[in-house]
């Protein structure tokens, strides 16, 4: 039986890469694809930790390369479900690079990713709700029925008429 919900904390996942030369472009910044892989991966454990099932890339919602990522920078990959939606996830993900000198972690970039949970034969099933802790998910999974409302708008599954947390914004 699924869990009704469950804390946002519960699908937190971090880890740590090491930009090496085949990772680089010919500038010696880091693939943007190589990132986007990266933070798949991550996003995947974040949403499997919260569903506790398999689970599939649906899209990747956002991500801004603020920041060039280089040679030797230790990248760290922090993710969480901001929110869960009857069987999809958002998932956002922040990316720090380590100054290795000091140990200060410089904010470089963030990305969202939509997960859902499917069963053994590939079929999408429920996932718990999540229940933000602090003020940083809070303000996250207040977003995310706005960020799923517009997603959906442009993917033509949804009408603009329907979409009553985005028109909350223009009234």
């Amino acid at each position: 039986m699924i869990p009704a919900s469950r804390p946002v904390r519960d699908s937190y996942a971090e880890t740590t890469h090491l930009v090496l030369p085949n990772d680089t472009n010919t500038l010696g910044n880091l693939f943007g694809g190589r990132l986007l892989e990266w933070l798949d991966i991550n996003s995947a454990i974040s949403s499997h930790r919260h569903s506790k099932r398999a689970v599939v890339t649906i899209a990747v919602n956002n991500v801004s390369f603020d920041r060039p990522i280089r040679l030797g920078d230790f990248v760290t990959i922090r993710s969480h479900v901001s929110r869960a939606f009857g069987t999809s996830m958002e998932v956002w993900s922040d990316v720090w690079v380590e100054d290795q000198q000091t140990g200060e972690k410089i904010p470089c970039n963030s990305a969202m990713y939509t997960f859902v949970a499917v069963d053994n034969t590939g079929h999408p099933i429920k996932v718990p709700t999540a229940l933000p802790e602090s003020e940083e998910e809070k303000v996250r999974f207040e977003g995310a029925l706005r960020r799923r409302q517009l997603r959906l708008i442009l993917a033509g599954k949804m009408k603009p008429n329907e979409a009553t947390e985005l028109k909350r914004l223009f009234e």
